[in-house]
């Protein structure tokens, strides 16, 4: 045992030996034995001390990393969510792969704005909380509309709501997609009866087709955005619009007839109606139409 070191068969043989020493009254080599024993077994249960604390310190060391990795899962989850929630997918799957700037240039979009006509009257008129409920109730609904016919919300500024059809993602019918969005939301806000105060309301549309820059800005707080002469259009296509209208451009006008009507049932419910030529500001004389439901 002593060659081998097998400390566990030598302290209970020093303690045979030593009880068999005690009981013969050799105390000479019962004492040396006892001692033997002693300190074979404070060695033993050294090792077994110190291996427990091993142990104890892999185990608590092991449950830390699967600690934080469930922490690092977690936050690597929650970041993801919140990044699909403000961006597009394919936004999001970008800045997530590692990506830090993100921008592109896309050639064939359609933008849409639309504000709520007199709303600044309107929201003094009605209490804080009625106007978040109601501009709530209403932003919500064109957001249910622009999922379902595959659009992309920008973003919402005061009572203006924008949105692109084509972005991120290049679609070849981008101002069929957008048209029907547009129509359903004229209709739709005809089914609130107010923001709170008893009146009916309608919103103004504008929409033109073009080139546009996307990208996403901001360290902290993430915005895909996009810029452009298609961007600025559509913005006076929609302060030069009139009540419960769709205004749109030439350039818009053009791109609906681009694809064979007979793919596009939706096609058949619309109708183009000229307005003639208009000063638009910032942009001069444009010739402009009004998109409509087809009785």
């Amino acid at each position: 045992s002593e060659e081998i070191g097998a400390k566990h068969d030598l302290y209970a043989t020093y303690k045979s030996l030593a009880d068999v020493l005690k009981a013969e009254k050799n105390w000479e080599e019962f004492a040396e034995y006892f001692q033997k024993f002693y300190n074979t077994e404070k060695e033993v249960q050294s090792e077994e001390a110190k291996k427990q604390a091993e142990q104890l310190d892999y185990e608590r060391k092991t449950a830390e990393k699967a600690k934080q990795t469930a922490i690092d899962r977690a936050k690597h989850e929650a970041t993801e969510q919140l990044l699909h929630n403000v961006l597009p997918p394919s936004i999001a799957a970008k800045m997530l792969s590692g990506e830090t700037l993100i921008a592109e240039k896309l050639d064939n979009v359609s933008v849409l704005f639309a504000d709520i006509v007199n709303f600044t009257r309107l929201s003094q008129r009605i209490s804080p909380e009625e106007l978040v409920q109601g501009l709530d109730m209403v932003f919500s609904a064109f957001d249910v509309l622009a999922e379902k016919h595959g659009l992309e919300k920008i973003k919402t500024i005061g009572d203006s709501y924008m949105v692109v059809s084509g972005a991120p993602v290049p679609r070849e019918d981008h101002a069929q997609a957008i048209a029907a969005m547009a129509i359903e939301m004229v209709e739709s806000v005809r089914a609130f009866s107010s923001l709170a105060v008893g009146t009916s309301i309608e919103i103004r549309v504008g929409i033109h087709t073009g080139e546009v820059v996307a990208g996403v800005i901001g360290k902290k707080k993430f915005a895909y955005d996009m810029w452009g002469d298609a961007v600025n259009t559509a913005s006076r296509m929609e302060s030069h619009s009139e009540p419960g209208k769709i205004h749109i451009t030439d350039e818009f006008a053009k791109a609906l007839n681009t694809l064979d009507s007979d793919s596009l049932p939706l096609m058949a419910d619309l109708k183009i109606v000229e307005r003639g030529e208009i000063e638009i500001k910032g942009k001069g004389r444009m010739r402009t139409y009004f998109l409509e439901k087809a009785i």
